[in-house]
């Protein structure tokens, strides 16, 4: 009887957790497209979530992109322009791109965005903003969201790019290829297919990076442990969520 009480509640717990996540999920999306709109916070939220993830996710990008050409050439045995650079465009721009850029957002964004507003909510500056008269959601969860989806496709395309320079620098300066040879070879391999299931898949994970850090945040008590379990509960749902939906979305493109 224990086992099947610990399994009764198990489960409804989670149906209970994914009830509200989906009730928050759309009272935010309604409030991210009816007014107010606050600019000034979108903007600082489209620094803080583009811009200044840029050299992290460049440096991911650029050794990923290496380290994949050195493998195809030494692991898989391709020797070749038109085959490295195909491996290299190909998993860059249909997965390492927009998996990685995600992963990392939702590391230093997700985290960021729930242990910001968990701060608010313990220390009750949620409900001052509430008896000001400032919705919550307008102003702590909208902008995030919206700047979230607007900045992980434009990191997503800085990825996919630099990414691919990796390759192509490891198989100029080490492999010893033409690189005339090898760009006319990494152009004619992109597939517009793959490159826009790489930015779906980025607006996808903008979204769940946003929600989950913006909901465990929102929801969080305790104090200050309180803060460190939603900036923990934000991180570990986001990344679960995206490779789950990684799969969905690479299944809807290139299964058939």
């Amino acid at each position: 009887m224990k086992l099947i009480r610990s399994l009764g509640s198990f489960f409804l717990y989670s149906l209970s957790t994914t009830g509200r996540i989906g009730i928050f999920t759309g009272v935010s999306l309604i409030h991210c497209f009816s007014p107010p709109f606050y600019r000034k916070v979108l903007w600082h939220q489209l620094i803080e979530i583009g811009f200044y993830s840029l050299p992290v996710v460049g440096l991911t990008a650029i050794f990923t992109g290496m380290v994949l050409a050195l493998q195809s050439f030494s692991g898989f045995g391709f020797s070749n322009e038109n085959t490295i650079s195909n491996v290299v465009v190909w998993g860059i721009t249909r997965e390492l791109g927009p998996v990685l850029a995600g992963l990392i957002v939702a590391g230093r964004i997700g985290a960021s965005i729930a242990a910001e507003i968990a701060t608010m909510r313990v220390t009750e500056q949620i409900d001052a903003l509430i008896t000001l008269s400032t919705n919550p959601y307008k102003y702590l969860i909208a902008p995030r969201i919206i700047a979230s989806v607007i900045m992980l496709p434009m990191l997503v395309l800085v990825t996919d790019i630099i990414g691919v320079m990796g390759g192509f620098l490891v198989s100029i300066y080490d492999f010893g290829f033409d690189p005339v040879i090898y760009l006319r070879h990494t152009w004619n391999n992109l597939e517009f297919v793959g490159f826009i299931s790489g930015i779906v898949k980025a607006i996808v994970f903008g979204f769940i990076i946003a929600i989950m850090g913006s909901y465990h945040g929102y929801h969080a008590t305790g104090g200050s442990q309180g803060v460190g379990r939603a900036t923990t509960n934000a991180v570990v749902s986001s990344s679960i969520l995206l490779l789950l939906f990684n799969f969905i979305i690479t299944a809807a493109f290139f299964i058939k």
